[in-house]
C-alpha cells in the first residue's frame, strides 16, 4: 500500500466458517481500496456477504469461528492475523442495522456515550459531558442534556439511530461503517438519516463505508459502488457511471427490483429468480448464473475474475449492453431457457 490518499486496501480477502456440512465461504476473494475523505456503498442480497466482509475486517467475529485469508491494510497496517480492538471506535466507527437492539436497554444514553469518550479520548466526567451533548446536537437531536438522561425507550426510532450515529462518531474515527443504518426505520427517517450521514462526511471528513440492499440508496450518497453476490465481488465502478453503464447481470437485476420515480405509473417490477447460492456448496463457475438471463455454458463451468476498464470492474463473460451479453441474452429467449434451465419469460424481456 504505496498511495497516501488510500486508506483501506484489501486484496484477496475471504472469510469462511466452519460448519457441520463443511467450510461455507461467506467472502471470498473481495478486493477494494477506499480513498481518504470518499464514500464506498456495498450493496448485495441478504446472504451476499457484505456485512461479514466488514464485521471480519473489524475483527467482530470470533476468530476460532472463523478462517480469514488475504490482506486489508489500514492506514499501512495489516489488520488481518492481528487483533483489532486498538482500532474499535478510535480509528474505525460502526453504525449497526437495528438501534433498539444495539444499545443497552437498561443503561441511559448519557452513560452510553461517556464510555467512549473516556475510553478513546480520555475525557474526565464534565467534558464528557459536553462533548456528549455537541455530538446529539451535531446529529439533530433536539434538547440533549435532557436526552443523555433518557432510556433507549424513551426515544423513536429515528433518535435511537441518531444516537448511534453520535456514538460511532465518538472516538473521532476515520472510517465509518454504517452497515444497513436505515433497516428498521420509516421512508422519511430513512432519507433523514442518510442525509444526515452523508453531511457529517463532508463535515468530518473522514471515509464511509455504506452497506445496504438497495442500489437506491447509495445512488447519489457514494462515490464508488461494489455489488456483492454469494460473497464475490461481481462490480465496482464510480457510482455514476455505475449507473450510466452498468456491466453484470446481477447489477442490472437489483435495478430492475427496485422502484424508481422515473418509472411509468404502474410498471411492473422485475424479481429475481431463484434465491441466493448456498455458502459450503456453491455452484460451479459464476456464482449468479443459476438466476442469470445471460448464463451459457461456459459460465457454469468457468469463475470469471472481476477486470474492465479504468476503475470500472466486473465479473462476467457477457456483460449487459456488449455484443457478447446481447447475443447471450437473445439465444436464452430464443431457446426459453438458459445453459442452467432457468426459464426465460419474453413478456417483458426487451
Amino acid at each position: 500500500m504505496n498511495n497516501p490518499d488510500v486508506l483501506l486496501d484489501v486484496s484477496d480477502y475471504s472469510v469462511g466458517f466452519r460448519t457441520e456440512r463443511g467450510l461455507a465461504q461467506v467472502v471470498d476473494k473481495v478486493s477494494f481500496q477506499i480513498e481518504r475523505g470518499k464514500t464506498l456503498g456495498i450493496v448485495g442480497e441478504s446472504g451476499s456477504g457484505k456485512s461479514v466482509l466488514n464485521r471480519s475486517l473489524m475483527g467482530l467475529i470470533s476468530s476460532n469461528r472463523q478462517i480469514e485469508s488475504g490482506s486489508a491494510f489500514f492506514a499501512g497496517d495489516q489488520l488481518v492475523g492481528r487483533d483489532r480492538q486498538d482500532f474499535w471506535g478510535k480509528r474505525i466507527g460502526m453504525i449497526f442495522q437495528d438501534p433498539m437492539t444495539s444499545l443497552n436497554p437498561v443503561m441511559r444514553i448519557g452513560r452510553q456515550l461517556f464510555e467512549p469518550l473516556k475510553q478513546h479520548l480520555s475525557m474526565n466526567k464534565e467534558q464528557a459531558s459536553q462533548r456528549a451533548i455537541e455530538l446529539l446536537t451535531q446529529v439533530g437531536i433536539p434538547e440533549p442534556a435532557r436526552r443523555l438522561r433518557q432510556y433507549p425507550h424513551e426515544l423513536s426510532g429515528g433518535m435511537r439511530q441518531r444516537v448511534m450515529i453520535a456514538i460511532a462518531l465518538a472516538g473521532e474515527p476515520e472510517l465509518l461503517i454504517a452497515d444497513e443504518p436505515t433497516t428498521a426505520l420509516d421512508v422519511t427517517v430513512q432519507k433523514y438519516i442518510l442525509d444526515l450521514l452523508k453531511d457529517l462526511q463532508t463535515e468530518i471528513g473522514m471515509s464511509v463505508i455504506l452497506i445496504t440492499h438497495d442500489l437506491g440508496v447509495a445512488r447519489g450518497r457514494t462515490d464508488e459502488i461494489m455489488v456483492m453476490y454469494g460473497g464475490r465481488m461481481m462490480e465496482l465502478a464510480p457510482s455514476e457511471e455505475l449507473f450510466s453503464d452498468m456491466s453484470h447481470p446481477y447489477t442490472e437485476a437489483l435495478f430492475s427490483a427496485i422502484p424508481r420515480v422515473d418509472q411509468p405509473k404502474h410498471t411492473r417490477l422485475t424479481p429475481i429468480a431463484g434465491a441466493p447460492p448456498d455458502p459450503v456448496e456453491p455452484p460451479s463457475g459464476c456464482r449468479f448464473s443459476p438466476r442469470c438471463v445471460y448464463a451459457q455454458q461456459d459460465c457454469t463451468i468457468n469463475l470469471p475474475e472481476a477486470d474492465g476498464p479504468g476503475d470500472h470492474k466486473f465479473a462476467c463473460f457477457y456483460p449487459v449492453n456488449t455484443d457478447d451479453g446481447r447475443s447471450a441474452r437473445a439465444a436464452n429467449i430464443e431457446n426459453g431457457q438458459t445453459a442452467t434451465g432457468l426459464k426465460i419469460q419474453t413478456a417483458g424481456v426487451s
